[in-house]
């Protein structure tokens, strides 16, 4: 019927969109038949077929987007590439015709490496011949040849091959989720056909939208926040470093008033102590006597060099953000509070250049100040260095904050005025049943029945029969939740860990503001309420003696 309809002109074929089109202006769209269209031939299979090889040697980020593109290169058909209205360069076969924007943006990275050349003035149009592309993108011909035809110098046509051959192939290419079916395809469709393989894109990074508290943007029904009042409110690295930090590639990220009057604040604490620093002169001599906090301290900054080149190698820019710059802040303020200084412009220099992605110009105000003279985008971006962990330290710091916390929370609860506090660390039998636990997990799966089958054998422990029972029930589930690491760091090491809360006693009788004593639950010296019997391994017991009123 439908060949009939067409044949007796009764009928006509027609496209429709899958889904109402809108015009920004509020005009409904309709899909034109345009007679004499040029078409790019997309459905070839030869073609797809080099697409596909040139897939199979990429990265892709996220790795999930791969079999996106797999299927869109299967279900890719021919696709219109010009018009006859709108702005547009005019097909060289057929003056008619202008290539349309999708068609006509695959290589224009490739434009990147001559445009300096033409915005010095040393390329102009005339010189921009079918020769000399063929010799400086494809390496076809001579450069004397493309001199003699464009009166160009031979050392500027080589020098401008060499930068082509500098920078290509594409690295990386990023763009929105919504071009995978076109602009990105296109890309990946055009560098395979015009290029050898050694010019074929390297990786293909896809990444979300930016909503207005909770909104979706739109430049026609709003609500719409430009890059422009962005910037004017709060500076172009503060703009880039919260929407890096709000998502994660595909997702999403939310531009928030509230989130990003919090990052300034922060980002203004930053400057302050880059500022704190430079002006006391001090520097760091990492091979000076340490203390505890500053081995902490250095053993803190190189996991957060380690974590955040993992993530901007996958271009997770939130997790790269958070350990550069969220989680860092939080732990230099501990240092400082612990009393730590003699590093803080070690941990300056490193922080300065972790940063320098993510707020570039005020990391360069900064590193001048610091008294370099080149700046910090040729700077080397920090490395991990394993022999600066200190996996003792950061266990006993754990264990200082939490106990910290304890005592805070327990005078808080009771509304008590401390008088003294006494810290009970844990008797040297559930150290050394810590120690069998860990030895038992690397075989097993730990269970509360073998360890307490285990430890009951041992001599040295067997008289420690009434309490093993219920120590074992309460470390059992603790390894088993994710504790295991903790627990192996306190056996393996051989932590004395009386002596290490020695050393914060000080600072936890500043915090607390009365004298701290510290015993071992083994022989406790003074324990009227035997608190000493509850202490366990990085959690000591604790007991406060309140203040008489007079």
């Amino acid at each position: 019927l439908t060949r009939d309809f067409i044949a007796s002109n009764t009928g006509e074929t027609f496209y429709e969109f899958s889904e109402p089109v809108v015009c920004r202006c509020g005009t409904p769209c309709v899909v034109n038949m345009v007679k004499g269209q040029w078409f790019l031939n997309y459905s070839n299979p030869d073609w797809k077929a080099k697409v596909y090889k040139c897939l199979s040697q990429m990265r892709i980020i996220p790795e999930e987007y791969r079999v996106e593109f797999e299927n869109k290169v299967d279900w890719l058909k021919d696709k219109a590439c010009a018009r006859r209205k709108g702005l547009g360069t005019h097909l060289p076969f057929d003056k008619e015709w202008l290539i349309e924007s999708l068609g006509d943006s695959t290589i224009y990275m490739s434009y990147y490496i001559i445009a300096r050349f033409i915005e010095r003035g040393e390329l102009a149009l005339e010189h921009l011949t079918l020769s000399f592309f063929d010799y400086v993108l494809l390496g076809k011909g001579d450069s004397a040849a493309v001199s003699a035809e464009t009166g160009l110098k031979q050392e500027l046509v080589e020098e401008i091959h060499s930068h082509f051959n500098y920078w290509y192939p594409v690295d990386l290419r990023s763009s929105g989720k919504d071009l995978v079916p076109n602009h990105l395809l296109f890309f990946l469709f055009h560098h395979v056909a015009l290029f050898e393989e050694d010019k074929w894109p390297k990786t293909l990074a896809v990444n979300g939208f930016v909503s207005l508290e909770g909104q979706k943007m739109s430049k026609s029904k709003g609500p719409i926040l430009t890059l422009e009042s962005a910037v004017s409110s709060y500076g172009a690295d503060i703009t880039r470093m919260y929407i890096l930090s709000t998502a994660e590639q595909t997702q999403d990220a939310d531009w928030q008033k509230a989130g990003i009057d919090s990052a300034r604040r922060q980002v203004d604490r930053f400057y302050a102590f880059a500022k704190d620093v430079i002006e006391s002169g001090k520097r760091a001599d990492l091979s000076a006597e340490l203390k505890q906090i500053d081995h902490w301290m250095l053993s803190r900054m190189q996991n957060y060099i380690r974590e955040t080149n993992i993530a901007l190698y996958s271009i997770q820019t939130r997790e790269a953000i958070q350990n550069s710059f969220f989680l860092l802040i939080n732990d230099v303020r501990w240092y400082q509070r612990r009393g730590g200084e003699h590093l803080l412009y070690y941990v300056l220099d490193n922080w300065v250049r972790l940063m320098a992605p993510f707020t570039p110009h005020l990391c360069e105000e900064i590193w001048e100040a610091m008294g370099h003279e080149d700046p910090v985008s040729l700077a080397q971006y920090p490395l991990y260095n394993e022999d600066l962990i200190d996996e003792g330290a950061e266990l006993v710091e754990e264990a200082v904050k939490s106990t910290l916390n304890d005592i805070e929370e327990i005078i808080r609860v009771t509304k008590m005025n401390p008088q003294k506090v006494y810290l009970y660390t844990a008797p040297a039998w559930k150290a050394e049943a810590i120690k069998c636990a860990c030895e038992l997990q690397v075989k097993a799966p730990l269970e509360v029945g073998t360890l307490i089958k285990t430890l009951m054998a041992n001599p040295d422990l067997k008289r420690f029969g009434k309490e093993i029972p219920k120590f074992v029930q309460k470390i059992v589930p603790e390894f088993k939740s994710g504790g295991t690491e903790r627990y192996e760091t306190f056996a393996y090491l051989g932590l004395d860990e009386k002596d290490l809360l020695k050393e914060s006693a000080s600072f936890l009788e500043k915090e607390i503001g009365c004298p701290v004593e510290i015993q071992s639950a083994d022989s406790p010296e003074y324990d009227p309420q035997k608190k000493s019997r509850f202490a366990e391994p990085l959690r000591p017991a604790i007991y406060i003696e309140e203040k008489k009123e007079e």
